[in-house]
């Protein structure tokens, strides 16, 4: 009879697998292809504005560290207003160059941030994405880290008596806005650090990218070549009382037809009659 699996019926136990044997498995379905572009509009808009706010947000503490960090500038109290207590103070140097440092390490890490977090949203849109995020963090920073003390100062300048000594908080003067014809604001200086630093840095990084699209491409699926060389899998309802189970992998060659008939053995040779003449030797 014909069976899916040749073995002799004697020796069924010896090419049966161990339950340790690895089973063979069918190749993972295909990642689903991307949505069509007008579905996924709404998608984007969402991930540049969630960008947008949070890379705003975080100039809060920008802004604080740079409060921080930056001297204040110490000043005297004058009929005209507060002036230099030093000829030429060196604080509100620092207070710029701690600002441009600050802001311009922010970008490199928002580009960075950006480019690995949002990596299917590379090319333009995380360009821009980056640039406008790291521009809102510095004026955001900026405003919180000059008013930190502001009041204090204010109120100094107001009731001190003149020749009063105290500090100023940091501000900047190599940056800020200024309105064009009095109505277009145009930021200038190292207000736009951050900006330029995630420029540069998402620049880089797609000059630098191995992939055409920017987007990692995934691998190729693996053609699926079916069970390994001499092995034969035991087929859905077949004979279980050998313990045999569907699908379980069997070791052997597959047969589809009839099973071979097993050769017969050959006949053993006849001894010699008595008083047979033996052939001559040598």
């Amino acid at each position: 009879m014909a069976t899916p699996c040749t073995a002799r019926a004697g020796n069924w136990e010896d090419h049966r697998v161990s339950p340790d044997t690895p089973a063979v498995e069918p190749p993972p379905p295909a990642s689903p292809a991307d949505p069509p572009p007008a579905a996924a509009a709404p998608r984007v808009a969402r991930t540049v504005a969630v960008t947008l706010l949070v890379l705003t947000l975080l100039g809060a503490p920008l802004g604080l560290l740079w409060a921080t960090l930056a001297p204040a500038t110490p000043v005297v109290k004058t009929p005209d207003g507060a002036v230099y207590g030093q000829p030429q103070p060196e604080q509100p140097v620092a207070a710029d160059g701690w600002f441009s440092l600050l802001g311009l390490g922010f970008g490199v890490l928002a580009a960075l941030a950006v480019w690995f977090v949002l990596s299917r949203r590379r090319g333009p849109v995380g360009l821009v994405t980056v640039v406008a995020g790291a521009f809102a963090a510095s004026v955001v920073a900026w405003q919180v880290g000059r008013r930190i003390g502001l009041g204090a100062f204010e109120r100094t300048l107001a009731t001190a008596p003149d020749g009063t000594a105290f500090t100023k908080p940091a501000d900047l003067r190599a940056g800020g806005i200024e309105l064009l014809f009095g109505v277009l604001p145009v930021p200038y200086g190292n207000l736009l650090l951050p900006a330029f630093g995630a420029a540069a840095a998402y620049t880089l990084l797609a000059g630098w990218s191995p992939w055409p699209s920017l987007r990692p491409e995934p691998e190729p699926d693996a053609p699926w070549l079916g069970p390994p060389p001499g092995t034969a899998v035991f087929p859905d309802g077949a004979d279980q009382s050998d313990g045999g189970r569907p699908g379980t992998a069997w070791p052997g060659p597959v047969s589809s037809g009839p099973a071979a008939p097993w050769p017969a053995p050959s006949a053993a040779p006849e001894p010699p009659a008595p008083g047979a003449t033996e052939p001559p030797r040598g």
